[in-house]
């Protein structure tokens, strides 16, 4: 036989599995209708188990571990389409669709925002992109930041969470574990580090840096070429050149914006130097009450997950059986709770799609704790 017939008897299969998938689909439904008429449960995960046993009983040893997986999706499946069919409107799905109705149809361009750090730094220049006219409240941490939210005394606030070069900023991620808030918006920020100093001082008089530990790291090729000099972590790359310019001693330099050179009035003695031109640091704009703005098409999520094997292929098998594209995954431990953790999402979809209520509806009854943030714009 050639390869033509051979995947010519391969098509026959398919043909035959595809029947087969949809007479079991609909037998699915009327499962479903059964368990609804006699409130029991969609979720039976004693039946599972001894299904899976019965597969890997039933196959050939060569092929069990594919069995039991291919049997784990088409259980994904089945569940999906069971609670499309069954389950009423969730309270969360309510919530986000009188967010779309009650929220204005354009975002604001006057707008009260906290930043931290001070005048000059990147999540000023962040608030400045998403709005024309932001008046900002500048904070010495990112916790005063979320609280400033929380209080009321600001609407919105702009944080970074992400470089693509230093990755993910942690204490920012922790600090959303323990606040409420939601993300109305995002911005990729293109970031240019430049090593300032007093006017006069040469890059050989530099004998300390100052600046936040993510710009330090972001800049890491330059900086092991000066030798001697000492890279002092700070809250800020513009509260490092406040430190520059109000420091008495010429010897200090930071690495900061351009726009802190006049705004300091310091001197650039190297521009980008930055170890990847393509350096990017992703801001979330945060409010304290949920607000979705047309064409909001990525949402994100926090969770736990049962502390059992395969918890985290069964949610990434339910994203992929409802055709939601997953693009962040992150994950933090969970204080007082050894080897657990917080998973963080970033889903591409849209939020007028079925499939994304759906899911809002299914996630919160499967996991052990499940936080909405909001779904928004990320701007470029």
């Amino acid at each position: 036989m050639d390869i033509k017939d051979l995947r010519a008897r391969m098509d026959e299969i398919d043909s035959r599995l595809l029947d087969a998938f949809e007479e079991r689909m609909k037998l699915s439904g009327e499962i479903a209708e059964y368990k609804k008429l006699n409130s029991i449960p969609i979720f039976d995960l004693g039946r599972e188990r001894e299904k899976l046993t019965a597969v890997a009983d039933k196959v050939d040893p060569a092929f069990r571990d594919y069995s039991v997986l291919l049997y784990h999706q088409l259980f994904e499946f089945s569940k999906s389409y069971q609670s499309s069919l069954t389950m009423p409107p969730s309270p969360l799905a309510e919530q986000i669709s009188r967010a779309i109705e009650n929220t204005p149809r354009e975002f604001p361009e006057y707008a009260h925002v906290a930043c931290q750090g001070t005048e000059g730094a990147n999540s000023q220049l962040a608030a400045d992109k998403l709005f024309a006219h932001a008046s900002i409240m500048y904070l010495s941490s990112f916790e005063a930041v979320f609280n400033a939210v929380k209080q009321g005394l600001c609407r919105y606030a702009v944080i970074p969470v992400e470089n693509s070069t230093a990755g993910t900023v942690n204490r920012v991620y922790d600090l959303m574990t323990e606040h409420d808030f939601y993300i109305v918006r995002s911005l990729r920020l293109k970031v240019d580090h430049n090593l300032l100093a007093k006017p006069g001082v040469k890059l050989s008089d530099i004998k300390e840096i100052y600046s936040h530990e993510q710009a330090l790291s972001q800049s890491s090729k330059f900086l092991s070429k000066l030798h001697g000099v000492k890279l002092i972590p700070c809250e800020n790359t513009a509260v490092a050149a406040k430190r520059v310019k109000d420091s008495d001693d010429p010897a200090v330099a930071c690495v900061s914006s351009a726009e802190c050179v006049k705004l300091y009035g310091l001197s650039n003695l190297a521009p980008s130097i930055q170890n990847n031109d393509n350096n990017y640091t992703r801001f979330i704009c945060i409010s304290k009450e949920l607000e979705i703005y047309p064409g909001a098409n990525r949402t994100s999520v926090m969770l736990t997950l049962p502390h059992e094997p395969g918890a985290l292929y069964k949610l990434l098998s339910r994203l992929y059986s409802l055709n939601i594209n997953l693009i962040k995954l992150e994950s933090r431990p969970l204080p007082k709770r050894d080897f657990e953790y917080m998973f963080y999402f970033d889903l591409e979809t849209s939020v007028y799609s079925s499939r994304l209520k759906q899911l809002m509806g299914e996630l919160p009854n499967s996991l052990q704790s499940f936080k909405y943030l909001g779904s928004y714009t990320e701007l470029l």
